[in-house]
């Protein structure tokens, strides 16, 4: 939250722009207009007069002016005020302490504060009469001009409306005539005799009003519907009926009648009752304009784009303090250090459900003064300032679930004397959102300072570093990839991550990397009318029913809940009711935003690939594969028409000039490498949801037209979309995967670069320590790619393999191989067969690791190992072959033989009657192969090399 300046300051400097010299305090906002103009009382002392006296101005700040509207002739405490389009009738609201006429009735207040409106005309010639509406309330009144187009210049009369609210007892709608003489070039005048009103609301308990869309949201209580079923109980005692609270809201509109376009039963903590006499304490609300007393704190935040958020603040105490009947905290019993829970529910229309959120144990001295601060912040996102405890970041976008929500430190505002940030828990703020006054602008209505409402990027690093909390974690994670699209912070926060790799909590982020970052990225350059499948891709490992908890320091703590509402379109106008059928407003887009969620599509699970994959792989073969039939094979099929995988790649973003820095080759010697294994699924599993979960795709491939909700014409999806969104998504997961890995890597001090050594070399040229740190890394890396049935880089598996082998004793290497943790393709095989010396040891290591190899990846490394026993597996692999049946090709002389210059045959082991048991066994083998299938110099040696002991 950044300190911006402060509001009074600036108005001070217009007045005396204009000439307007002398003194002038106790500056007050009085209420904020459609166009963000904003309304201003003060009082002025000039030097030929030194009577203070009040006046009202209008604050622009588009056009930084400020014009003084209207003079009072003394000081006059006005508390609330509105202004009409075009500036000439100014309606304000006053607050005066009075005698009670009603003294007998109520002894206990001898004076009360007494409100009253009042209406004058202003940009006259002369100063006009005030006029009084004969409405005198002790309880609140707030008045406020409806919005129009703007009259023609040729107009002689004009209509005005205003809302006038009195609270706990109606509504009303006035109209006032205007009329003016064009030949005499007169100013407007107010046609006191044509003054109508009609009744909106009565008996509302709080309402706002929205000067954006021009809507009234109120709350009043309904009876419930009485049962008409016969045998019912009819003499049941009244008072078990009580009266629901109901939140409505009326749309006005310029040229057509009001309407009611919402109407939603409550059931939010602690909110009054049928019959429950108020408090009779009011804050006076100007921004938003509220219309409500100390029993209930209620803010409703909207958006054009179909967003509604319903925030509600209170506080109650701990359910081992509470006594019945209790009305104030007493603090008895075990309360003795007088804490209350500070609690918010926000209520998101769009998505249905509700967000609750409660911080246990607040003192109650500080606790009655905090006023949360709800405003939207960017595109997705609302944030809540509670003063002097934290900052909450609530994901509540339409373009997904609400479950990424953020919990950080409370920010520094400058104190009330611009001296810097205060300390501890200070309540000294009442900050809220102005509409048209910059980006995320808001004003501290205490002391009129101009804040930011603002969460950097660096408060969010810092978060992450001392916060231990998984979910708050991947959150800030979320924020940065899909909202912000930092990768430079988010390399950032894995090399913070790095620092501490043994906690598990790492590899939850370290999945959250990888989901959101391939959603984030398979958004770039996709077809426009193929975005609506975006929302069918996984986009977060958070789920929204998933309750959080956060701990900001040893005192502090947030917990965070998640309720769903139950069919919440039934309680909205739907489009084709409304005065205008289909006209595009926010109503509008809040029933399409519904709509889509009662469809129930559902996104796609990285699961559906892992299962797939289980079944799979036991058969997978990479020798006998071709790499022409996998999607991502260099000269194979291209996934998007005639684009190459390396042209799709790199345009997915800043992500792909980090895949070229990995330490190691991206090479295989494999046919058809289980990378591409992988996507293959991974392409095939996800096109079959996208068509799936899509409406209106034909067999062949045609566009279905339909004539949508908003009265244009809406296409939907093709198996051509479907196929550009999965394999961009396909070929994100590969990125992501290859970004992560180079991440880790780094954050060990290991940069790959042209000129540096890489793969093996590197490995060796490492120091212990570090060799340990980049496995645990790649150990949490590896784990996090495999759960999630992502691919892994080319050249990974063996690099990993042959690093565990360096790190890891060599039983626990073997675990691991057992296990398929290690890959041990031919490569890394050659290196680990020549370090592993030829002692008794070595040689049953050697045999150990052959032992778990496929035969045809064994046969291979068997061949290029020039020891006895190499010979003696390859013989009775050979002689096997004979024997069962197996026809093989003319066979090749092996290495030994190719040295010798004579043919060994029938000469060896000689015996008197030549009945050697190796002539018995060469009698038996001719029996069941021709001579030209044997090869009697590998059956030969082979014999002669078991006659001596190498194990």
């Amino acid at each position: 939250m950044v300190y911006v300046n402060n509001l009074p300051s600036i108005l001070w400097e217009l007045l005396f722009e204009n000439n307007q010299k002398g003194e002038a305090r106790k500056w007050r906002v009085l209420g904020q207009e459609q166009d963000g103009s904003m309304l201003f009382t003060w009082i002025h002392i000039c030097a030929e007069n030194p009577v203070p006296a009040s006046r009202i101005g209008i604050y622009s700040h588009q056009n930084n002016t400020l014009k003084t509207v209207y003079c009072f002739d003394n000081i006059v405490n006005t508390i609330q005020a509105s202004v009409n389009a075009d500036q000439t009738l100014l309606a304000f609201v006053t607050k005066d302490v009075e005698i009670n006429e009603n003294v007998e009735n109520d002894p206990e207040n001898t004076k009360i504060d007494m409100y009253k409106a009042y209406i004058v005309e202003i940009n006259t010639k002369e100063k006009r009469q005030i006029h009084y509406l004969n409405i005198a309330r002790s309880k609140q009144i707030m008045v406020q001009f409806l919005y129009r187009k703007q009259r023609k210049i040729a107009d002689r009369n004009s209509r005005e409306k205003l809302v006038f609210f009195i609270h706990q007892e109606v509504v009303l709608l006035y109209n006032f005539e205007l009329t003016r003489n064009l030949e005499e070039d007169s100013d407007w005048i107010l046609d006191k005799d044509i003054i109508s009103s009609e009744c909106l609301a009565r008996a509302f308990i709080w309402a706002q009003w929205d000067p954006i869309h021009q809507s009234l949201f109120y709350i009043h209580f309904r009876k419930p519907v009485k049962s008409l079923v016969e045998g019912e109980e009819s003499d049941k005692n009244a008072e078990d009926i009580r009266s629901s609270p109901t939140l409505s809201g009326l749309q006005f509109h310029d040229d057509l009648p009001h309407e009611t376009v919402l109407n939603i039963p409550l059931n939010l903590p602690q909110l009054p009752h049928a019959g429950v006499k108020p408090c009779g304490i009011y804050a006076d609300d100007v921004i938003p304009l509220r219309i409500h007393d100390c029993s209930l704190d209620l803010y409703i935040a909207s958006d054009p784009r179909g967003i509604v958020c319903i925030c509600h603040h209170y506080l109650y105490e701990p359910l081992e303090s509470i006594t019945v009947g209790q009305k104030e905290p007493t603090f008895s019993g075990n309360n003795q250090i007088g804490t209350v829970h500070l609690a918010y529910s926000i209520t998101l229309l769009h998505h249905g459900c509700v967000l609750h959120c409660v911080v246990p144990r607040i003192k109650w001295t500080d606790a009655k003064a905090i006023r949360p601060t709800f405003s939207l912040y960017g595109d997705h996102h609302m944030i809540v300032f509670v003063p002097g405890l934290f900052t909450h970041l609530l994901d509540i976008g339409t373009s997904h679930e609400p479950m990424c929500h953020i919990v950080t430190s409370p920010c520094i505002v400058p104190c009330i004397g611009g001296g810097g940030g205060g300390t501890g828990l200070d309540t000294q703020y009442h900050i809220v959102p102005l509409i048209n006054y910059g980006k995320n602008v808001g004003i501290n209505l205490i002391n009129l300072d101009l804040v930011e409402l603002n969460v950097t990027t660096s408060q969010l690093i810092e978060t992450f570093k001392s916060d231990s909390s998984a979910d708050n974690k991947i959150a800030i994670l979320h924020y940065l990839l899909v909202h912000q699209s930092e990768f430079d912070s988010v390399g950032e926060l894995i090399t913070i991550l790095a620092d501490k790799p043994i906690p598990l909590t790492m590899t939850k982020v370290l999945k959250e990397f990888l989901i959101a970052g391939a959603y984030a990225t398979s958004l770039r350059n996709l077809p426009q009318d193929a975005l609506q499948l975006v929302h069918l891709l996984p986009i977060s490992t958070m789920t929204s029913s998933k309750d959080v908890e956060v701990k900001i320091n040893k005192n502090i703590q947030v917990k965070l809940t998640h309720e769903v509402l139950w069919n919440t379109a039934m309680m909205l106008l739907s489009p084709q009711q409304r005065i205008v059928p289909y006209r595009g407003d926010m109503w509008t887009r809040l029933w399409e935003q519904l709509s889509n969620i009662s469809k129930g599509r559902q996104r796609f699970k990285t699961s559906q690939v892992s299962d797939k994959l289980i079944i799979s792989l036991v058969c997978y073969q990479p020798e006998a594969l071709s790499r022409c039939s996998t999607p991502l094979s260099p000269g194979g099929a291209s996934l998007v028409g005639s684009t190459s995988f390396g042209e799709i790649a790199s345009s997915l973003g800043q992500s792909r000039k980090y895949a070229d820095s990995l330490p190691f080759y991206e090479i295989e010697t494999c046919t058809a490498s289980k990378q591409e294994h992988v996507i293959s699924v991974n392409l095939r599993e996800l096109s079959m949801h996208l068509l799936k979960q899509t409406a209106g795709t034909t067999a062949t491939g045609s566009t279905t037209i339909s004539f949508g909700m908003k009265g244009m014409w809406q296409t939907q999806q093709t198996p051509m979309h479907v196929h550009a969104v999965a394999t961009r998504y396909v070929a994100a997961q590969l990125e992501m995967s290859k970004l992560l890995c180079h991440l880790l890597c780094r954050s060990v001090g290991i940069q790959s670069r042209n000129d540096s050594e890489k793969g093996f070399l590197l490995i060796d040229q490492l120091d212990d320590q570090t060799k340990y740190i980049l496995f645990t890394l790649l150990e949490r890396y590896y784990l996090c790619v495999e759960s999630l049935a992502f691919p892994l880089p080319q050249g990974f598996n063996s690099f990993f393999a042959f690093l565990g082998y360096r790190v890891l004793s060599f039983s626990m290497f073997m675990q691991y191989v057992k296990r398929n943790v290690f890959e041990l393709q031919v490569d890394v095989m050659k290196i680990i067969m020549a370090d592993i010396s030829d002692t008794k040891e070595g040689m049953a290591r050697k045999l150990k690791l052959l032992s778990l190899l496929p035969r045809s990846r064994a046969k291979r490394l068997l061949s290029q190992w020039s020891h006895p026993i190499a010979l003696m597996i390859r013989a009775r692999e050979h002689a096997l072959n004979v024997l069962s049946g197996v026809e093989g090709q003319q066979p090749r002389p092996h290495s030994l033989q190719r040295t010798k210059t004579n043919q060994l045959g029938l000469a060896a082991f000689p015996s008197a009657d030549r009945l050697s048991p190796l002539d018995t066994f060469l009698d038996l083998l001719t029996a069941k192969a021709s001579l030209t299938d044997l090869d009697f110099g590998l059956l030969i040696e082979a014999t002669i090399a078991s006659t001596e002991e190498f194990l």
